[in-house]
């Protein structure tokens, strides 16, 4: 399926595209650039907000030093600051 670009940089999902992925008017996406080039667009289902009590509590609390080390060891191994 093909959709065109228009000036305004707005891009129209062809609407087998919009049923497949059961988007709505107003729904959100998040546009996702790969490494190889490739786009994909991954439907938002819910706000993050609504994923809290999904994931077990760990079983010994994290600090807040411990949680920025993680982060910045992360940011290192992807080429990070």
């Amino acid at each position: 399926m093909i959709a065109t670009l228009t000036s305004k940089g707005q891009l129209t999902l062809p609407k087998p595209v919009r049923e497949q992925c059961g988007l709505r008017t107003g729904d959100r996406v998040d546009c996702i650039v790969r490494e190889d080039g490739l786009i994909e667009i991954v439907p938002l289902r819910q706000p993050a907000s609504k994923l809290r009590g999904l994931l077990p509590k760990p079983s010994t609390p994290v600090t807040m030093e411990e949680m920025n080390e993680a982060i910045a060891r992360g940011a290192s191994a992807h080429g990070g600051h």
